[in-house]
């Protein structure tokens, strides 16, 4: 088989796997791929850019793991059936070259054929092989996450090109930026969401400044062409949110709100819509946190007026959530009821191809979750219990984080509803999944828990719960 680039250039879009996911977005049929690889045991890092790149074309024949959970999915059909290419089709063949292949200086492997073995696998690969294995040999978070950075360098690609680039005294990078930097800049940003979604954000905090720093360098050496200038741009932007969601989720919310800021900046300076809305979307999620309610109302309003041309109703249902969030905690009642029936209403208009890629974590568990903090915000327990219930039941176990989350906000409610067995029945759950999950923000939650359980202290239910979590700061 000719070894020319021509081979690794995309003949088509996959219609055929595009046909499969009918009206489900990305992010939502990226998580039934999930589904469908834990019930035959196995375990793939699927998110809605994978699925993009599938059906795009761009990935001629899926990895062994993920042939096993197509055809489990779609039983009674192969490959081409799919619109893949036939493994032996595609096996011998040789490094890329041309516009697309990784620059000499990112220092990765060739990719291997298609189906050898996982250590010739190049980051940027279908499947991160080595996230892979963190996550089904590991047996603890911080265990999974260090071996995790440790291979990856700083998070991914991007970390291994940025310590093997030569640097002017200045900082800039030597040589050409192109597209295979700004690929690298993308993986880092999944990787930290995928880690973030499974283990929380305090592991990961300490190192994610490196390929954040390494972005926006790449970004003041400048590139020639303006498509790699925006995918630039537009990927650094969208770094700073995730390192400042580390931050946020980590407690430190000066910093966050400086990251926040950063790509909002970016977003202006790059006429970029999509990625200013996201960063009003988690500005407001921050000044919530933070007790800066009108602010959080603010910036929630800012996002839809940045998103209304976007095409995306889910993107507008959840800064709708998030104004929600903001006349909840200023305790206006009616102002959080309508903005609440407004978000439920967008939700329902459905996904489309324009939902960005960031919100893979948002359905109805998500929208019973901030539903559930609406509530609580406003003393009203007995509906903040009935919703944060719903969220937990729903929620996707892939999203580690999120599902303590709403446990740790169950607890709460149901401790301050009066109802402390169940509460710390509840708090137990989220104790078992503290032993997967790094996040000060679910510690800090559950730290008021503790208070309001503290006067029923002699429940044997309760008194358990109280002595295990004890335990567990000490071990902090």
């Amino acid at each position: 088989m000719a070894s020319s680039s021509a081979a690794f250039r995309p003949s088509g879009p996959n219609l055929a796997f595009r046909a499969l996911r009918g009206h489900r977005s990305p992010g939502e049929f990226a998580a039934a791929v999930r589904r469908a690889a834990r019930e035959i045991g196995e375990q793939v890092a699927c998110d809605a850019r994978y699925i993009g790149r599938v059906e795009a074309g761009e990935i001629r024949c899926p990895n062994y793991a993920y042939e096993r959970v197509f055809l489990h999915m779609f039983p009674g059909r192969s490959l081409p059936d799919l619109g893949f290419a036939t493994r032996e089709a595609v096996r011998g063949r040789s490094a890329r070259t041309g516009a697309d292949a990784p620059a000499p200086h990112l220092g990765t492997p060739a990719p291997a054929a298609c189906g050898a073995p996982d250590r010739t696998m190049s980051h940027s690969d279908e499947e991160s092989d080595v996230l892979r294995r963190a996550f089904m040999t590991s047996g603890s978070a911080t265990m999974a996450t260090a071996a995790t950075l440790g291979t990856l360098g700083a998070l991914g690609p991007l970390g291994a090109a940025w310590a093997s680039t030569p640097v002017l005294p200045g900082g800039a990078p030597v040589g050409r930026v192109g597209a295979s930097e700004a690929a690298a800049v993308e993986e880092a940003v999944r990787r930290i969401r995928l880690l973030d979604d499974r283990y929380g954000a305090d592991a990961l905090h300490r190192h994610a400044d490196k390929p954040l720093q390494a972005a926006y360098a790449l970004l003041d050496a400048g590139t020639v062409r303006r498509a790699v200038s925006d995918r630039l741009h537009s990927g650094a932007g969208e770094l700073a949110l995730s390192v400042g969601w580390l931050a946020h989720d980590s407690g430190h919310y000066e910093e966050a709100r400086s990251h926040y800021a950063e790509a909002l900046a970016t977003a202006r300076v790059s006429a970029d819509a999509g990625l200013e809305a996201h960063a009003f979307c988690n500005t407001a999620f921050l000044a919530r946190d933070a007790g800066r309610p009108r602010e959080a109302l603010r910036a929630a309003q800012a996002g839809q007026r940045a998103a209304r041309g976007l095409g995306s109703m889910r993107l507008m249902s959840l800064l709708t959530l998030r104004e929600a969030g903001g006349w909840a905690a200023l305790g206006d009642r009616t102002g959080c009821s309508e903005a609440l029936v407004r978000a439920k209403s967008l939700f329902q208009c459905g996904a489309c191809d324009d939902d960005p890629e960031w919100m893979s974590f948002f359905g109805p568990a998500e929208i019973a979750g901030l539903e559930a903090q609406c509530w609580s915000a406003l003393g009203d327990w007995r509906r903040a219990v009935r919703y944060a219930h719903r969220a937990a039941s729903l929620q996707d176990p892939h999203f580690a984080r999120n599902l303590a989350l709403y446990h740790a906000e169950l607890a709460d409610d149901l401790a301050r509803s009066g109802v402390p067995d169940e509460a710390a029945a509840a708090g137990q759950r989220v104790l078992d999944l503290l032993e997967q999950v790094q996040s000060s923000r679910i510690h800090t939650m559950l730290a008021g828990t503790i208070r309001t359980l503290l006067p029923h202290r002699r429940s044997p239910e309760v008194g358990a719960f109280l002595a295990r979590h004890a335990n567990t700061v000490r071990r902090r």
